[in-house]
């Protein structure tokens, strides 16, 4: 049997991923936090420790989802233009194109 290799890009994207992101660095700052204080560490240098590996760690998983949405939105659009389904008619949005089709703004 083998497995098939997911590459980087094949994973979903979760519903919420900038909350999720933050959720997981937030507890993982706090259990820094914890450990720290449990094995006799530092209090402010700990909390500080756990504040900069916030903010950079949820800085850097937000930019890599940002640049993941935008290859899969840019993906997703070629693919539609390519089969010809891009809801456009004549080039023009669907929102200009009446029913009938006919330009609503012609007289």
């Amino acid at each position: 049997m083998t497995a098939r290799t997911r590459r980087r890009d094949d994973r979903p994207i979760p519903a919420h991923p900038y909350r999720d992101t933050a959720l997981v660095f937030g507890v993982m700052a706090v259990v820094l936090v914890v450990v720290a204080v449990l094995t006799g560490g530092n209090l402010p240098q700990s909390l500080a420790a756990a504040a900069l590996f916030f903010v950079l760690a949820t800085a850097w998983s937000s930019w890599k989802f940002r640049v993941r949405i935008r290859e899969r939105e840019v993906a997703l659009a070629a693919a539609a233009a390519q089969q010809g389904e891009s809801g456009s008619v004549h080039g023009k949005p669907p929102s200009v194109v009446s029913t009938q089709g006919q330009d609503e703004r012609a007289p």
